[in-house]
């Protein structure tokens, strides 16, 4: 096995993502937790991270430790402070180092950044953004990073100008599991058809996406509405009220879509439906591709 020469750590509000990496930006290994920042205290933080890592530390070496997420919220191990828009993506020279017990590591957490007006905060996806970019450096355009709190990026050369974000996935579970809704979804199935007509009529009618939300529940009760239509229809009605907010964001834009794949394909065929033709990303070495680019920045200036 190759000697680890640092850690990237992508460290969520439920989850914790561990790569060791070699000297030359390759993966070693990979590990993960659920200890993510919302099970831990700031106590806990250090011992979270020493239970994955502790195999590639050795006396008389400190090991690089690069962290972006949640774990550098003001609830977190300690608050990165947020760059203001317009900017580019943070590197390691934005990064916050981090007071720990163990002499073994150096770990740095990397900022989120803040929008004044309209009030906006992102914490995460800007590493995301940087990988992108790392990527895709000539990249103009508008970046849409579905989630539980979708975001949609203005890039232009190389910063970022603005964004937005909707709540749409929190919408969606808060809806599924707590509303008088959850009776509906009994099932985990899902209706491309039910999904393409609620997209069609929220962003026809955004007005009464409300009203249509209830309806739902109507026709579960008195007009046999399955459980698989109630879901499809429901993610339509929410994504397309979404798209129809967002539409200053992608009307004659360049969009790259940054996500879970199925998501990010229901996202893609409701840009499809207005004459987007988005770009698909693959997000799985997204966070990894800018955390080797922080990692890199910051072995210039401090390792």
């Amino acid at each position: 096995m190759a000697e680890v020469a640092w850690i990237a750590v992508d460290w969520g509000t439920s989850n914790l993502r561990v790569w060791a990496m070699d000297a030359s930006g390759q993966v070693v290994d990979t590990h993960g937790s659920d200890q993510g920042m919302g099970v831990l205290d700031r106590e806990g933080f250090e011992t979270a991270l020493l239970s994955l890592i502790t195999p590639y530390l050795a006396q008389g070496r400190v090991l690089p430790v690069v962290c972006c997420g949640m774990v550098g919220s003001r609830q977190g191990w300690a608050e990165a402070a947020y760059l203001s828009t317009p900017c580019a993506p943070p590197d390691g020279q934005n990064a916050t180092r981090v007071a720990v017990n163990d002499p073994r590591i150096s770990v740095f957490i990397l900022p989120g950044i803040k929008q004044i007006s309209p009030p906006d905060v992102m914490r995460g996806e800007e590493t995301q953004i940087a990988g992108y970019l790392a990527v895709n450096p000539d990249f103009d355009g508008v970046l849409c990073m579905p989630g539980t709190h979708t975001k949609w990026v203005h890039i232009s050369l190389k910063e970022i100008v603005s964004f937005q974000t909707f709540m749409t996935g929190e919408m969606f579970a808060l809806l599924s599991k707590q509303s008088v809704l959850r009776h509906c979804l009994v099932s985990s199935g899902f209706d491309q058809s039910s999904f393409d007509a609620g997209l069609s009529d929220a962003l026809g009618r955004p007005q009464l996406v409300t009203a249509q939300l209830f309806g739902l529940r109507a026709g579960a009760l008195v007009a046999d509405l399955k459980p698989a239509a109630v879901r499809g229809r429901l993610s339509g009605l929410l994504i397309g009220a979404e798209l129809s907010g967002a539409r200053p964001y992608w009307l004659g834009q360049n969009v790259a879509i940054i996500g879970d794949p199925k998501m990010s394909d229901l996202y893609r065929k409701g840009l499809a439906a207005q004459g987007v033709d988005a770009t698909l990303v693959d997000v799985a070495d997204i966070t990894l591709n800018g955390l080797k680019a922080a990692y890199e920045s910051l072995k210039e200036q401090v390792l």
